[in-house]
């Protein structure tokens, strides 16, 4: 045995990114309990954390510092939210979770007004696309209502926090509005629904 062979192995051991817990289909929350991984309270935290995973996307698309210091807050703050979603019991847990509030939203929608100020009025509607970032903020925006969505559905079942789904409705208009701010600021057209009449 080589010197340090043992130690290497137990943190090779310690460090796996598997655990073979949900081999059959269930996972464990935050704080406590387990739950089929198909259940309501795991499509919402799940589907937050794939809304995030999209939204980093988009920040790697854009070179823009302000745009990029938005949709990293943005990323943050959908952390807490999946933990708060995850935590069947948020007074077990409750010093490690941070509770987006009204004092949140309210500051995403100075930022919506912002950008509705610097962007050209809207006039018609608009297909998702144009520049690559604005396109990848377009996907996030339809996956934030998917999560809103999820949110709801959990909500027959359980307490979610009004300011919860309310925060995903503002922040689903912030990410269209961050789509049009893009392609503005990068001399990039709009793509512009424009409906065909069937004639005959």
């Amino acid at each position: 045995m080589l010197p340090g062979e043992s130690t290497t192995r137990e943190v090779a051991v310690a460090t796996r990114i598997y655990t073979r817990t949900g081999d059959r289909g269930d996972t464990g929350l935050f704080g406590g309990g387990r739950v089929r991984k198909d259940d309501p309270r795991v499509e919402a935290y799940g589907t937050v954390d794939e809304l995030n995973a999209i939204v980093g996307l988009a920040a790697a698309f854009t070179d823009d510092a302000q745009v990029r210091g938005w949709l990293g807050a943005i990323q943050s703050e959908l952390f807490f939210l999946g933990a708060e979603l995850a935590t069947p019991d948020p007074a077990h847990v409750k010093k490690q979770i941070v509770h987006l509030d009204e004092d949140t939203i309210s500051r995403w929608e100075g930022v919506i007004d912002a950008i509705s100020a610097e962007v050209p009025p809207l006039q018609h509607f608009v297909l998702p696309g144009g520049h690559p970032a604005a396109a990848h903020l377009h996907v996030a925006r339809t996956v934030c209502r998917r999560a809103e969505r999820r949110l709801l559905t959990l909500a027959r079942t359980a307490n979610v926090r009004p300011e919860c789904v309310a925060y995903l409705n503002r922040l689903s208009d912030l990410l269209f509005m961050l789509a049009r701010l893009v392609n503005h600021r990068e001399s990039t057209a709009e793509p512009i629904w424009e409906p065909q009449l069937r004639k005959g």
